[in-house]
């Protein structure tokens, strides 16, 4: 059985200096390749040294909408500059909206749609973060197709209602789910991960975040996705090897690897 970690942050300080030993337990937990997201371009070195590392890391590079402050002609040039600099660059992102506590709805809007621009005409996949912004997103992101045509991407640690799900399922996109979907309380995940077509369905932990049941209130680590698919399973009535074979080879689609 073989495993795809579509979203890992390996490269923050809480892992420092454990690197081998995470390995050496993703590797028995069947995870054989894995996507390092990228919440901010200065992040791009430290990421880049861990892929050149690890033969089966891959990684984006992009602006997280929490970090738009940050923005610049200058920062959107440059993450074009690092997505055309290594071939392990397979997304563009993390990027989108996260209206959660959010006063600069606006900045997060510009920056999201100058993405995108990027990822099109680089032709690579977008990886979205969306909170409490679906509707916008989905707006913005319908404008664009018509104007520029589509993109192709995941909406990452899926966290919205079947509904949503439709949406951004008719735009095209991927639905990756993450350890939220085993809480007790994620009743709407869970009915959203039960519509996502077979080939549009991936996996991921997003550690150090949200570590899934029975490892929930610890440090997640990409060891741990394998509960994420045990759980898909179960709730989808499928077999645990055919997701796992499912959601890799959708991973391997999307991000060329």
């Amino acid at each position: 059985m073989e495993l795809i970690d579509t979203h890992v942050h390996l490269n923050f300080d809480i892992f420092q200096g454990e690197i081998c030993s995470l390995r050496e337990r993703w590797q028995e937990a069947g995870v054989k390749k894995l996507v390092h997201s990228c919440v901010a371009p200065d992040e791009f070195e430290s990421i880049q040294e861990l892929a050149n590392q690890l033969p089966e890391m891959y990684f984006a590079v992009g602006l997280h909408p929490l970090d738009v402050k940050k923005t610049s002609k200058e920062i959107v040039r440059k993450i074009e500059k690092l997505a055309r600099s290594d071939e392990k660059v397979v997304a563009i992102g993390e990027m989108g909206l996260d209206y959660y506590k959010a006063e600069n709805k606006e900045e997060q809007k510009e920056v999201f749609k100058e993405q995108l621009a990027i990822a099109k005409e680089l032709e690579l996949p977008v990886i979205i973060h969306c909170r409490e912004a679906a509707e916008d997103l989905k707006e913005i992101c319908e404008e664009f197709w018509e104007k520029r045509g589509a993109v192709k991407g995941v909406m990452h640690c899926w966290g919205g209602n079947p509904g949503e799900t439709k949406w951004f399922l008719e735009l095209g996109f991927y639905i990756s789910f993450s350890g939220i979907v085993t809480f007790k309380n994620a009743k709407e995940i869970k009915e959203s991960a039960k519509i996502v077509p077979s080939d549009r369905l991936l996996i991921e932990t997003d550690c150090p975040f949200l570590a899934p049941v029975p490892k929930r209130g610890k440090r997640n680590e990409p060891a741990y996705v394998k509960y994420v698919a045990e759980y898909l399973a179960g709730l989808r009535e499928v077999t645990l090897e055919t997701l796992a074979k499912e959601t890799t080879e959708n991973a391997q689609v999307l991000f060329g690897i």
